[in-house]
């Protein structure tokens, strides 16, 4: 962003911040997607013409200044904010922006349902296909790939990456697949099952309904395409760590196999810095993170994270009544 426009976004959060004390309740919400039209025109019209798929499935507004000492030493887990988040300026704005995407919401499964999560290395899941890992590699994947109301977009905001630690990105136009192969990967052929964030053993106050349901979906997930969408410019749904085919299906997966070599081919690197807020484009990009040597001292790498849809009626019989934002 351009300094006018930095300082009409400080100005606007200095006249607000203090209205919100959380960011959770369906009202909070409401008052932010009003706010988010008083943002600078060109970040406003930037959000929207990526919302309509006119850029890449990419999008990284930088310049913000975080206050290193207002936010203070990265958790060591995400359940050791209780009560108001030193970032919470941070926080509304990514808000602010991720309501010119779509509608912010939660899942009851994910770090007790809270709306925005804390993406942090956590001691002794270190080699863990999660977030909070730090030495495996984070491989590639569809955000919830494997529900059916997963997020149209994500979004982070980068607090601090001291060490330069990289998310991976690819991008499906990308992939140069034989006809037949694409084929294969359009068919309801392909079994995906909820990843590890989601099961009990992650969240401290489980909803046991909720959970219910995600352990039927890790026993039978529903098979499901890879690619749907425009043949041409297809969109993908895939996390191939925890993916499935049906044993006899050897075109399957070969048809997997090879979606994932090339997808593998072509991820780029991405660091993301202090003050940047990233903008994922669920259906377009997959991501994942490499490895990093997490110091657990403080200052390491931090990141807020949000889901965004862009039709939350979808989910309406997924939620306990309207002005609740968590699914499940």
């Amino acid at each position: 962003m351009e300094p006018e426009e930095l300082r009409e976004v400080d100005r606007l959060l200095d006249g607000v911040e203090a209205e919100f004390d959380g960011l959770d309740s369906d009202d909070a919400l409401h008052r932010a997607t009003v706010l988010a039209h008083r943002l600078p025109a060109r970040v406003r019209r930037a959000l929207n013409e990526f919302r309509l798929e006119r850029l890449s499935g990419v999008l990284i507004i930088s310049g913000h200044q975080v206050d290193q000492d207002r936010v203070g030493p990265t958790p060591r887990h995400w359940r050791d904010r209780t009560g108001h988040s030193s970032a919470h300026r941070e926080e509304l704005l990514l808000v602010l922006y991720g309501s010119l995407l779509g509608d912010p919401f939660a899942w009851t499964t994910q770090q007790d349902g809270r709306l925005i999560h804390d993406v942090i290395p956590i001691k002794g899941h270190e080699n863990e296909q999660l977030g909070s890992s730090s030495e495996a590699l984070l491989t590639w994947h569809t955000e919830d790939a494997f529900h059916p109301l997963r997020s149209d977009f994500i979004g982070f905001a980068c607090l601090r990456n001291p060490y330069g630690a990289a998310t991976t990105i690819g991008h499906v136009d990308d992939l140069e697949l034989p006809g037949e192969v694409r084929e294969v990967l359009t068919g309801a052929r392909f079994g995906i099952r909820p990843d590890e964030s989601h099961l009990p053993k992650n969240n401290s106050a489980p909803a046991e309904e909720a959970f219910e349901a995600i352990e039927r979906l890790d026993r039978a997930p529903d098979p499901v395409p890879v690619l749907f969408g425009h043949p041409e410019r297809p969109y993908i749904r895939a996390d191939p760590y925890f993916m499935s085919v049906d044993a006899a299906d050897r075109e399957a997966r070969a048809a997997l196999d090879a979606l994932t070599e090339r997808m593998d081919a072509r991820m780029v690197d991405m660091r993301l810095e202090a003050g940047d807020f990233c903008f994922l484009d669920n259906y377009r990009v997959v991501h994942g993170r490499k490895p990093f040597q997490a110091r657990h001292d403080g200052t390491d790498r931090w990141l807020k994270r949000i889901n965004l849809t862009k039709d939350l009626r979808k989910s309406r019989a997924e939620r306990a009544a309207r002005d609740v934002r968590a699914i499940g």
